[in-house]
């Protein structure tokens, strides 16, 4: 089990051991996730911007920029 000690700032240095098991380097992000009281897990934030890729579909026909300023003002409008 890896251990590390909190500064007075609140600060802590993640042991070489778990950086390397998350795959973390300098200036990576990481997230604290609650998993139950008092237990978190530490999850590796990062991920490459290929990782994204196919997240949005493509639209099945072009939309023009005449058909998305007549969507805007109709919808925009109901809006208010």
């Amino acid at each position: 089990m890896s251990t590390a000690t909190m500064t007075s700032k609140g600060q802590i240095t993640i042991p070489a051991m778990v950086r390397a098991a998350l795959g973390v380097e300098a200036g990576d992000r990481v997230e604290f996730v609650q998993i139950e009281p008092g237990h978190f897990e530490l999850v590796a934030a990062t991920q490459s911007v290929t990782a994204l890729k196919g997240l949005v579909r493509k639209p099945a026909m072009p939309v023009t920029i005449k058909d998305m300023n007549v969507a805007i003002a109709t919808h925009g409008a109901k809006a208010r």
